[in-house]
């Protein structure tokens, strides 16, 4: 078979491409930095022509020109999964809208209640097999391919090749169009350098992790500082599975400390199934049978996860209530990011012989305006509860790690205040006596 033949048949500019747009249509743009940057480009320039154009993303790093294109969202309307910090800014404005998810759930939605007109999905350049692969977007991609009336891929020449796994390719004869064009490096996201707050989580978690655990890490700052201070740690033969891949887990690998040696499924295989850093992370994936990236429906799957012994999920928030409710997702009811895989893996960990699930997060913050604030509340009041208080977990903070599963209340508002800022812990007592869970011993 001649796949060039086939290759050069559906090549077309990102201009024809977006003319397979109708109005009414319902878009997808896939997942992080496989973002198709030239479609977006053609389609908002399209503006104009069309009506009602429903675009789906996540994790988009921005901008995004459908939306720059139409403020008064008079042609095009933007949904996404995960939010990012750029995505977050566009919804302040009213010009994103979030969708709820468990993301093992992300296949079943799809197939049974979404419809995709047309796909425009980022991979790295066929090769000479008339395969495409889906990169660091793996987890998502295909369920986008399957589930399109018409696929465009948008080629990206800086990705990483990533092996599989499962569902890592696409072949050009399930592909209606092929687009080309100048794009540059794959985006590059650095973690931050960790606080010494988050190195005093570190230290608080790492003596609950034993060596060849395996180990998944959460999007934000403190599960990527836990990483590297993992690092640094005498932990040895880790293993990784985790949906979201960034620096942290390179410099596990680079370190030593992560070996997949000692896991029960996926023997010596790091698996994940989106990602997202510095070129060291790309590099690291690129071509390296050691890396395996598969469909989030495997990854964030809790069967899979609970066969996987001493399995360590490590996740932040943005606060923890007094009955152990965790909303990691929003500040009221300003979206700030997504539910993610967070249910999944706290579920998956119970699960795992030896495993444990952690929350973790500063105890307190600071407004813009200088006040400070516990992260530790009474109660939430329009805060999205991302995991309910029925799932057991540990809470770490700068102060301690504490056991919520199987606490009552009055044990929960104890084992939480205990761990609370220092300055905060007297009103969090009295907010616990208003709301009666705070016991009589308690007051002695």
């Amino acid at each position: 078979m001649d796949y060039l033949s086939e290759y050069r048949s559906k090549l077309r500019t990102p201009e024809e491409a977006a003319k397979a747009v109708k109005s009414g249509d319902w878009v997808e743009y896939g997942c992080g930095v496989t973002y198709p940057t030239l479609c977006d480009r053609a389609l908002a320039a399209r503006r104009d022509e069309l009506t009602d154009v429903k675009v789906r993303g996540m994790l988009c790093y921005g901008p995004i020109a459908v939306v720059e294109s139409d403020p008064e969202q008079e042609h095009f309307t933007y949904d996404s999964w995960h939010l990012t910090g750029y995505e977050r800014k566009l919804a302040d404005r009213g010009l994103c809208y979030y969708q709820p998810m468990l993301y093992r759930n992300l296949r079943w939605y799809y197939d049974n209640f979404l419809h995709i007109n047309v796909a425009f999905i980022g991979a790295a350049p066929m090769d000479e097999h008339g395969y495409f692969n889906l990169s660091i977007s793996t987890g998502n991609s295909r369920v986008y391919i399957e589930n399109a009336d018409i696929v465009v891929i948008e080629v990206l020449e800086g990705l990483p090749h990533a092996c599989g796994g499962q569902e890592e390719s696409v072949h050009i004869s399930e592909v209606d169009m092929v687009v080309e064009g100048e794009h540059g490096p794959a985006i590059q996201l650095p973690s931050r350098a960790p606080s010494d707050v988050d190195k005093q989580i570190a230290a608080n978690v790492i003596p609950y992790l034993c060596d060849g655990a395996t180990v998944q890490l959460g999007i934000g700052g403190v599960p990527d500082a836990l990483g590297v201070m993992i690092a640094e740690s005498d932990l040895k033969d880790l293993g990784m599975h985790t949906e979201f891949a960034t620096d942290a887990f390179y410099k596990l690998f680079a370190s030593g400390k992560l070996t997949n040696r000692r896991k029960t499924i996926d023997r010596n295989k790091a698996v994940f199934g989106v990602a997202a850093g510095t070129q060291d992370l790309y590099d690291w994936i690129n071509h390296n049978p050691g890396v395996a990236a598969y469909p989030i429906s495997y990854v964030n799957n809790p069967a899979v996860i609970a066969q996987l012994d001493n399995f360590i999920s490590l996740n932040s928030c943005i606060g923890v209530d007094l009955y152990g409710q965790v909303s990691s997702e929003s500040s009221g009811t300003r979206q700030i990011s997504g539910t993610g895989g967070q249910v999944d893996f706290l579920t998956g960990a119970t699960m795992s012989k030896g495993g444990k699930a952690f929350i973790c997060m500063n105890s307190m913050f600071t407004d813009k305006a200088g006040v400070a604030h516990s992260r530790i509340v009474p109660y939430f009041g329009g805060d999205i509860v991302t995991s309910p208080r029925s799932q057991g977990y540990y809470i770490a903070t700068e102060n301690g790690v504490v056991c919520l599963a199987g606490a009552s209340t009055w044990e929960r508002a104890e084992r939480l205040i205990s761990v609370a800022h220092p300055d905060f812990r007297d009103e969090l007592i009295k907010a616990a006596e208003a709301q009666r869970i705070w016991r009589r011993s308690n007051k002695r």
